[in-house]
C-alpha cells in the first residue's frame, strides 16, 4: 500500500491518495486548487483512481471530487447524512469498501459537523485512520457551524475513535504546526482535550470564539455541487 500526503497551503488541509499493489487507488479530502497535482501523481505511478472520498462537507476549500470524477472517471462517495446530490454513492456507518486488498470501513464521528466521517484503512498489518476533523494532531475539529455539536464530537472521540488500537495511525485533514501524522496511543498521552471531562470538553469547545473560515460561503454551496461550480 503507498500513501501519498498532499497539503494545500491555503486552508492547511491534507488531502491523502492511497494505492493498492495493483495499482488502483482512491483518494480522500481532496482540494479543487490542486486537481493538477493530484493527477500529475496518478500518471507518474500509474495509477487508476477508483474512488474519491470526502469526510464531511467542507467549509474551507473546494473540494476536488467533481473535477477528479470528471477526468478520471471515478466514483465519489460521502456519508449519507451528507446534505449534497452530485455523488456517485453514499456510505453509511461501519459500510466497508473494498480496493483490491485493501479494506476501507466507513465510521460515522459526529460532531464536528453533522455529516462528519473517518475512514478506517486495513491492509495486512497496518490499520489506518484517516480522520478528517474529528481529531487532529493534538486537537480536534471545532463545532460550531454545519450542525456541529461538541456532545456529539466527545462521544465519536471517545466511544469510536480511542477505541481503535493504540497503534492506529492517524492521518487528520487538517493541521497548522507542519506534523504530519499521530498515533491513537500519542493522542492519547498528548492532546490535552481528550483528557478533559464531558462537561469540560463541551464548555471548551463553546468558548473557542474562532472566526468563520473565510471561504465558509462559498465553499458550502459549490461542495453540495462536489466542487463544480455553476
Amino acid at each position: 500500500m503507498i500513501i501519498k500526503q498532499f497539503f494545500d497551503d491555503d486552508s492547511s488541509s491534507y488531502s491523502y491518495l492511497v494505492a493498492s499493489q495493483r495499482n488502483n487507488s482512491f483518494i480522500i479530502d481532496p482540494v479543487k486548487n490542486n486537481t493538477k497535482k493530484y493527477i500529475d501523481s496518478l500518471d507518474k505511478l500509474s495509477l487508476k483512481l477508483t474512488f474519491g472520498f470526502d469526510t464531511h462537507l467542507h467549509a474551507d476549500h473546494i473540494t476536488a471530487l467533481g473535477e477528479l470524477r470528471n477526468i478520471t472517471n471515478c466514483e465519489t462517495i460521502m456519508g449519507i447524512q451528507s446534505d449534497v446530490d452530485c455523488v456517485s454513492k453514499f456510505v453509511r456507518d461501519k459500510e466497508v469498501i473494498t480496493v483490491d486488498e485493501i479494506k476501507i470501513t466507513a465510521l460515522y464521528t459526529p460532531g464536528h459537523t453533522d455529516d462528519s466521517y473517518c475512514y478506517l484503512v486495513n491492509e495486512e498489518n497496518d490499520q489506518i485512520l484517516f480522520s478528517g476533523d474529528t481529531l487532529l494532531i493534538g486537537g480536534n475539529g471545532r463545532t460550531d457551524f454545519q450542525n456541529g455539536d461538541p456532545d456529539d464530537l466527545f462521544n465519536s472521540l471517545h466511544n469510536i475513535v480511542l477505541r481503535l488500537n493504540d497503534n492506529t495511525i492517524i492521518y487528520p485533514a487538517h493541521d497548522y504546526k507542519g506534523l504530519k501524522s499521530s498515533t491513537i496511543k500519542e493522542e492519547k498521552i498528548h492532546n490535552k482535550r481528550l483528557k478533559m471531562s464531558k462537561g469540560e470538553f463541551i464548555s471548551h469547545m463553546n468558548n473557542l470564539n474562532l472566526k468563520e473560515p473565510n471561504l465558509i460561503d462559498t465553499a458550502i454551496p459549490a461542495n453540495r455541487e462536489c466542487g463544480i461550480i455553476k
